[in-house]
């Protein structure tokens, strides 16, 4: 903004513009050069950063987490195991507190939300213009840090969960007690076709809830760091500092929400009412 090649408005277009690659109806397959061609892209496009951070942070989570338990030890532990087993016990106490059934996958599938999340989230206390600019100095037109705030990655492991949900549901009732769960109730049988109605769109709720919860704060958390950067550096300081010192509650917390959300879902799809 200092050099007042770009205006405001073409500055926020650029942060919030994803590395979209895909198939241009005028240019053919590449990546778009503007938010406009990033759209037309339709839904075979691939945000390409969404994918690079979110895994690249998903290897640095199992990498960090294999590496401490190879090295773990019944003696004096070192500080990253402390810290490992501190999130451990943590996600443990919720998983027992809430799912009262016997299945091995969900304190891991719990642990691998939370952390991942987490990570994904944190990259938004990375100022804004340092990666958008080493991108920029390489070739890379745009450059999104933030998996989380891309509605197509939160909706994808919002889609995960639900799958689980009808899975486990199926497995635990049968196909016709999954779906006499939907149709016989909160009212009698004769209004079948009603509580299959409700109890269907109450279902497709749930994901829809995790992916528009998790994707609408932090893409408001991240708006505020970049109307946060078009201010005087001054200016900035003031406000960034303690934005981003609230926005690790923020960050936090979404992960948990997502993780306790999950499990409950889980535990009704356990359920038998």
């Amino acid at each position: 903004m200092a050099s007042g090649t770009v205006t405001s408005s073409e500055y926020i277009s650029h942060h919030l513009t994803n590395l979209t690659f895909g198939n241009h109806p005028e240019n053919g397959w590449g990546f778009a050069h503007s938010a406009a061609e990033a759209a037309e892209m339709g839904f075979w496009a691939i945000n390409v950063d969404t994918m690079f951070w979110s895994v690249a942070l998903g290897v640095l989570f199992v990498w960090f987490f294999s590496k401490v338990a190879k090295t773990a030890t019944a003696d004096v532990p070192s500080g990253a195991q402390n810290f490992v087993e501190t999130i451990i016990e943590f996600i443990d106490d919720n998983v027992k507190s809430i799912f009262t059934h016997k299945n091995a996958v969900i304190a891991p599938l719990a642990l691998t939300i939370f952390v991942w999340i987490f990570l994904m989230n944190l990259m938004d206390l990375v100022p804004v213009d340092w990666i958008p600019y080493i991108a920029g100095e390489m070739g890379i037109r745009f450059m999104k840090v933030v998996p989380t705030t891309d509605v197509n990655a939160t909706g994808g492991m919002a889609i995960s969960v639900f799958a689980l949900i009808v899975y486990y549901s199926i497995k635990a009732k049968g196909v016709g007690g999954f779906i006499g769960e939907l149709a016989f109730q909160p009212l009698p049988k004769i209004f079948a076709p009603f509580n299959l109605f409700l109890e269907v769109v109450g279902l497709l709720a749930k994901p829809v809830s995790l992916a528009l919860r998790l994707f609408g704060n932090m893409y408001a958390g991240e708006m505020i760091f970049i109307l946060i950067a078009l201010l005087p550096f001054w200016a900035q300081w003031i406000l960034s500092v303690p934005w981003a010192i609230f926005h690790i509650l923020v960050i936090t917390l979404q992960a948990f929400i997502f993780m306790v959300l999950t499990i409950v879902y889980l535990a009704m799809a356990h359920d038998h009412h």
